[in-house]
This record gives C-alpha cells, structure tokens and sequence, in this order.
C-alpha cells in the first residue's frame, strides 16, 4: 500500500529517524505507525533509542493534589540539563504523569522493578483463580501468562493506558518526548497517598474523579 506523507512525518516527530527510513519503516509494516516505531527502535534508528543510555540527572520532582485534597501524587523525573528540565513541555509531561499516577494508581515504575517473589504469590492467585473457574489444567499456564500480562499493563506505570490518550501507553508517550525534546527522559519515582487509605472508610470513586479532570 502507498504511504501517506503525513504517515512519514508522524513516525518522523515520535521517533527522530531520518524521512527515508521512516518511509522504509511504513513500508515494511504496510502503514501500521505503531509497528513501525517498533522496527526502527529495533534498527537502532531511533532517536529515542540512541538517547536511551545517556545519564539523565538533572529534571523535576512534580506534584499534583486532586481537588479537595483527597489524593496527592509525587513523581521524580529525570532529564540530562537544567535548561530542558525548566521548560513547558518537560513540565507539561511531568503534570501528565503525576495526574496518571493519581487516576491510574500503579505500583511500580515497569515490570523490572515487581519482585520475584510479588510476582510468584500472583501467579498462584491466578492459578488458583483458573482452577476455580473449572478451567482444563493444561491450559491453565497459558491464562496465567495472559493474566500476568493484564497485571503489568494494570500496576506497571510505563505499560499503562495513558489517561489523556488510551489508543497509546505510557511508555508510548515518554518515548515521543525523549524524541521531540532531544534528551534522555526517566520516570524515576513516585510516591502516592490517598486519604484515608488503609482505614475503614465509606468508598469513593476518587480514581473516576481524576481521570474526568485529566480529560477537561
């Protein structure tokens, strides 16, 4: 199939490769933008790869509080200058973040920081749960790697859905940044408090709250 310039220029301004072989990408994955952000990090033309590994030091700690101070987020995130790390478009991405957290309430970061033994306890939950169900046991190991899946994409900050923009990831959206703003981005950590939690409490739809105002 023929691909369209604007094709080309939309893998061009989320990746930072060269037009020809943002073309050559699109052509390979028959026009499909996301397969083809995927080829070229997997070339090493992307900018945002080659960025990847730079030391990212300097950034914000950002914060957001939900309307009548019912939850409150802090998010660290690094860049590699002070000067990148003042702008609006790097501060803009942080408040992003930060109301992401809020609404969304991950536990991590990504996959690579959920422990051995967190993800073993889930595994058996979720075995137990197949079994339950009444589900053959030989294709049980295949539902629990299906739902292991769904478990990064719910508690895993880089692999959720991103509150302003579903049709794309977290992990998405950091890697356009790292490309339009030309430095290696991080989302280091975050810290999450919502009132009350762990006490008795009548229940909230807090969560819904936040992910209304995000969208505004």
């Amino acid at each position: 199939m023929a691909v369209s310039a604007s094709a080309v220029k939309e893998l061009r301004e989320r990746t930072g490769a060269g037009m020809l072989d943002c073309k050559k990408a699109l052509d390979e994955t028959n026009g499909d933008v996301a397969k083809a952000v995927d080829l070229l990090r997997e070339k090493g033309l992307s900018a945002a790869a080659n960025k990847a590994g730079r030391i990212a030091t300097e950034g914000t700690v950002e914060s957001y509080i939900h309307a009548g101070g019912r939850i409150g987020v802090l998010v660290e995130i690094n860049c590699e200058t002070d000067f990148v790390g003042k702008t609006d478009q790097f501060r803009e991405f942080a408040r992003d973040i930060a109301m992401q957290i809020a609404a969304a309430n991950p536990k991590f970061v990504s996959r690579e920081e959920v422990s051995s033994e967190e993800l073993e306890k889930e595994r058996e939950i979720l075995k137990a749960q197949a079994l339950n169900e009444g589900k053959p046991e030989k294709i049980v190991e295949k539902m629990v790697e299906g739902r292991i899946s769904k478990y990064y994409e719910e508690f895993c900050l880089l692999e959720q859905p991103f509150i302003k923009d579903p049709d794309k990831t977290v992990h998405t959206l950091l890697k356009e940044k790292i490309s339009t703003i030309g430095e290696n981005i991080s989302i280091r950590r975050f810290v999450r408090y919502e009132l009350g939690e762990g006490l008795e409490k009548k229940e909230d739809n807090f969560v819904a709250e936040v992910m209304s105002q995000a969208k505004l």
